[in-house]
């Protein structure tokens, strides 16, 4: 679909048209990536009149609202009327993906379901995210984020030695939930290229859950080893912990021979390097918490800034632990401007975190803030073709 005069985030997905159906947290977080590398995101919601009760996720003037929807354009249709639908469809037969998060039962209730898309469009990419799959004894239910962190593992794993479950302090199924649902439509674009046809592509915050417990699944299904709490002690690297030292902590991975000696001389601690019970990886991997023991004496003798410099200086791998605002003081952060400016709708600067990757000749921006509500209505029905009256009838019939 052309468009307006539309700001580009990005030339790397231009000319790709992405229809928005999601909510809330690990659908917005796939569009995401889509609107920061230039495709042209329509936002599809409900007529603010329709919208039922509080909307999920915060307000739509909230700062999560607005980190997750910068970049897109904003169209209100009623997905629960045959004419809205039939709207979306002249829609769909124009664009190249289409994403969504209904809980799988909903979409096919509605007649928006990659069933009744496919037809329309042979070439669209469907994608799908739910709680727990497309189907199955859980396929119906409800997902949330904390919910697939207990049931994929990661709460059982996360927090101290007999603490109870703890979730992390990041929505993670959602977020890992979306940015692979991205990478799958990325994928299915491609193949799209030699073979000419969409597909649908499907994730689930659950298999992204699972997916992430990484190197502790693949301890079960290869050794059988069930992992458990460990608190800020790496499981297989010794020593990798958070050490109290005299103003705060400091965090320390000197792990594997080279580093742990380096670490040892730094420190002052030679008598580790000749004590036979930290003569190898495995032994100290034995004997951790008397080790554990022996630098948290020391550490505790200077300060996080002045063993952050030494270690660093020395080529052992450590770092403070930083508050949210101390993250975004940081030097290096500030020289890597993550944090950056787009003008908001009211035109004060408004700061937002960017993409954490860079391309040399396509590289992403913050083109435009969030939309408000159906402010490209207009816009966007003008470019399908509808004349200012069929626009006005579609608005006075409560479709958009």
């Amino acid at each position: 679909m052309p468009t307006s005069g539309r700001p580009a985030a990005s030339a790397a997905l231009a000319g790709f048209t992405v229809l928005d159906l999601t909510r809330v947290r690990s659908g917005p977080t796939a569009v995401r990536q889509l609107a920061d590398w230039g495709a042209d995101v329509i936002k599809i919601e409900m007529p603010e009149a329709l919208e039922e009760g509080e909307a999920m996720g915060g307000p739509r003037d909230g700062p999560d609202f607005m980190n997750l929807h910068r970049n897109k354009r904003s169209l209100t249709i009623n997905l629960k009327s045959p004419e809205g639908v039939a709207l979306l469809k002249r829609l769909v037969a124009k664009a190249d993906v289409v994403v969504e998060n209904f809980r799988p039962d909903v979409k096919t209730r509605l007649g928006i379901a990659y069933d009744d898309l496919k037809p329309v469009n042979p070439r669209i990419v469907y994608a799908s995210i739910s709680g727990f799959g497309q189907d199955g004894p859980y396929g119906t239910r409800p997902g949330f984020d904390q919910i697939a962190q207990g049931m994929g593992g990661l709460m059982s794993v996360t927090g101290l030695p007999g603490q109870g479950p703890v979730r992390a302090g990041i929505p993670l199924a959602d977020l890992t939930a979306g940015l692979f649902c991205a990478l799958g439509i990325l994928v299915a674009l491609l193949e799209r290229t030699r073979s000419g046809e969409g597909q649908w592509v499907q994730t689930s915050l659950l298999q992204a859950q699972i997916f992430m417990l990484d190197f502790q699944a693949a301890r079960f299904l290869v050794n059988g080893e069930v992992a458990k709490q460990a608190g800020n002690d790496h499981p297989t690297s010794i020593p990798t912990g958070v050490f109290e030292t005299s103003d705060g902590h400091v965090n320390l991975a000197a792990s594997g021979q080279a580093i742990w000696e380096r670490f040892a001389k730094t420190t002052g601690q030679m008598s580790l390097l000749s004590n036979p019970d930290y003569a190898t990886g495995a032994l100290r991997s034995k004997n951790r918490g008397e080790l554990n023991a022996e630098i948290a004496r020391v550490f505790r003798n200077d300060t996080t800034a002045n063993w952050v410099e030494k270690l660093n200086a020395a080529g052992v791998p450590c770092g403070p632990i930083n508050a949210i605002d101390q993250v975004f003081a940081d030097p290096q952060v500030r020289h890597l401007g993550i944090a950056t400016n787009v003008d908001g709708t009211d035109g004060a600067p408004l700061t937002l975190v960017g993409q954490p990757v860079s391309l040399s000749r396509t590289p992403s921006r913050l083109a435009s803030p969030p939309p408000g509500r159906g402010a490209h209505t207009d816009e966007i029905l003008a470019e399908l073709g509808l004349r200012p009256a069929e626009i006005a009838g579609l608005r006075a019939a409560g479709t958009i």
